[in-house]
Order: C-alpha cells, then sequence, then structure tokens
C-alpha cells in the first residue's frame, strides 16, 4: 500500500477573485502550506467550498506518494 500525504494551509479568496476562474482568467490556486512549500493545484478542486462571501478557511489536502491528488477536505 502507498503511503499518502497531508499537506494542510489556510485560503482565503473573496467570491471576485475566484470569478477569475469563470472568466477563464485563473485556472490554478496558489498557497503556501504550513510546512512552507509553496503548492499550486486545479482551482476547480476548492470550488465545493464556494460560498457567496468566497472561499475562507484551513485546509487538509491529501495526495499520494506520487503527488496526486487524493481528496481535500475543510478543517474549519
Amino acid at each position: 500500500m502507498t503511503q499518502h500525504q497531508t499537506i494542510r494551509f489556510t485560503i482565503k479568496l473573496s467570491y471576485d477573485q475566484y470569478l477569475k476562474v469563470y472568466q477563464g482568467i485563473a485556472k490554478n490556486v496558489s498557497v503556501i502550506a504550513d510546512d512552507g512549500r509553496r503548492i499550486a493545484f486545479p482551482a476547480g478542486r476548492i470550488q465545493p467550498f464556494l460560498t457567496k462571501q468566497g472561499i475562507n478557511g484551513y485546509f487538509e489536502m491529501e495526495l499520494t506518494s506520487e503527488n496526486k491528488f487524493v481528496s481535500i477536505k475543510k478543517l474549519s
């Protein structure tokens, strides 16, 4: 069984900032993880968490050992 890794990060995007995804201006989100790494991932991965206020919270992303996306969940 392969070992999965988790990356935790905080994100704060306004609704207008996320709107750039729909306008075709942005495709990825880039954040600094708790461990200091900069990570970028497709903006669609966090779309389920979009509200009228945008996307705000502390998240945990799970990746395979080959850095393939498994899941993302909001922690707070």
